[in-house]
């Protein structure tokens, strides 16, 4: 296979796990129906806390992390091993392929979440540092203004930032654009924080 390959592979091995839509599967498990039909419509953890379930929106943003995370980790194996030139790029293109997959899931209907606990686990994958500071920022933005897609927009956008302080300047331009789609996908929360109707964390209108 050429290296091309490898890469396109990556991305597929990362769209198919990001595109497990965990947050639905725990909520139809528990007995608590469907949780596209409750708050935002959105499958996230987030979402998932309108149910009332701490612990199984806990449950759910450890699996979205987790699933970028381990895209991360079967990628960077696999390009370690067979193609080292593209060592560091195969992982991080993995990761691209779990945030897109877990926003476009092709069983959904290409109609998924938005992508920041995966964003998250991918960041951890490849730089735990980085992951953690990426963290601090959204503890600290969302105890400060009870905002989640407040705290999830500054810390997506920290990241790049993160990453090239900490000597990763090729992957820091990844996660560029990975924070890009994330914005992307928070277009309506950021139209409602600006006319100042964004909805608290424990909220049960819509994020």
């Amino acid at each position: 296979m050429s290296a091309t390959t490898v890469l396109l592979v990556d991305f597929l091995l990362g769209y198919a796990l990001g595109s497990i839509p965990f947050g639905l599967l725990l909520t139809r498990y528990a007995g608590l129906g469907d949780v596209r039909n409750i708050g935002s419509g959105n499958i996230g953890a987030t979402n998932v806390l309108r149910t009332g379930n701490k612990a199984l929106a806990a449950a759910t943003l450890l699996c979205d992390m987790l699933k970028g995370t381990v895209a991360v980790l079967i990628a960077s194996r696999f390009v370690s091993n067979e193609w080292p030139l593209t060592t560091g790029t195969g992982p991080v293109i993995a990761g691209v392929g779990a945030v897109i997959g877990h926003m476009y899931p092709v069983w959904l209907k290409f109609k998924g979440g938005k992508g920041v606990a995966t964003f998250l686990g991918v960041l951890l994958g490849i730089a735990w540092k980085a992951a953690l500071g990426a963290a601090l920022v959204w503890l600290v933005v969302a105890f400060a203004s009870r905002y989640s897609s407040l705290a999830a927009l500054l810390a997506t956008a920290a990241s790049p930032v993160i990453l090239y302080f900490l000597g990763y300047p090729p992957v820091a331009t990844l996660f560029l654009l990975i924070a890009v789609l994330v914005w992307w996908k928070h277009s309506e929360n950021i139209h409602r924080l600006l006319a100042g109707n964004e909805s608290k964390i424990g909220s049960k209108k819509k994020a």
